[in-house]
C-alpha cells in the first residue's frame, strides 16, 4: 500500500506534480480541494463565503481524514490544509508526507494572474500579493517543515521542468 501526500503553499505546484507522480508510478490522484467540491457540490470560494475559513476549516479536515483512508495514492493538500487542527499530524501517520517548497517569487509567477479560485489572493495588485505571500508563507512555514521530506521547486513553467521535478519527487520517495 502506497500513500504520498504532497503539502505546500499554493500553487507551489503540489497538483502538477502530483498528478504527473501519480501517473508515472500507475496510482490514484486526489486533489484534497477538487475532493472537497466535488463531495460537497461548492467551490471552495463558496464555502469560504457561506461558512467561513472555520467552517471551511472543519469540512476541510472531515474529507482530509476520508481521503486518506485510500490505498495506492498520491494527494495533494490545500495550501492551509497542513497548517489547522491536527491535519499534519495525521498526515504524517497516514502516509509519506512531502513538502514542495517554493520562494514568494516562484509562488507569485505559478500563480500568475489566475487567482480567482484562490480566495485568499482576491483583488490583491502583484506588490501586494508578493507581500501577503512572504508574510503568509512565514506563518506557515512551521506547518509545512514537520513534512516527512523536502523538495525544492523552482518556476514549473515547462514540461521538461515538471518532468525533472517529478523525477527528484521519485528519488525523494525511494530514499
Amino acid at each position: 500500500m502506497i500513500r504520498i501526500i504532497i503539502v505546500g503553499y499554493m500553487a507551489a505546484g503540489k497538483t502538477t506534480l502530483g498528478r504527473q507522480l501519480a501517473k508515472e508510478m500507475s496510482l490514484s490522484f486526489y486533489d484534497l480541494d477538487v475532493y472537497i467540491e466535488n463531495r460537497m457540490h461548492k467551490t471552495i470560494s463558496q464555502l469560504f463565503i457561506e461558512r467561513g475559513e472555520q467552517g471551511f476549516r472543519e469540512i476541510e479536515q472531515k474529507m482530509l481524514h476520508e481521503v486518506a483512508e485510500f490505498e495506492d495514492v498520491v494527494i495533494s493538500c490545500g495550501g492551509g490544509t497542513p497548517c489547522f487542527f491536527d491535519n499534519m499530524e495525521y498526515i504524517n501517520q497516514q502516509g509519506e508526507s512531502i513538502y514542495l517548497k517554493a520562494s514568494p517569487k516562484t509562488i507569485i509567477e505559478h500563480m500568475g494572474l489566475n487567482t480567482k479560485n484562490r480566495p485568499l489572493m482576491q483583488g490583491k495588485t502583484e506588490e501586494e500579493s508578493l507581500a501577503f505571500v512572504e508574510q503568509h508563507l512565514a506563518e506557515r512555514e512551521p506547518h509545512y517543515a514537520k513534512a516527512q521530506k523536502t523538495l525544492n521547486i523552482d518556476l514549473l513553467n515547462s514540461y521538461e521542468k515538471i518532468k525533472t521535478a517529478v523525477e527528484q519527487l521519485k528519488i525523494l520517495i525511494h530514499s
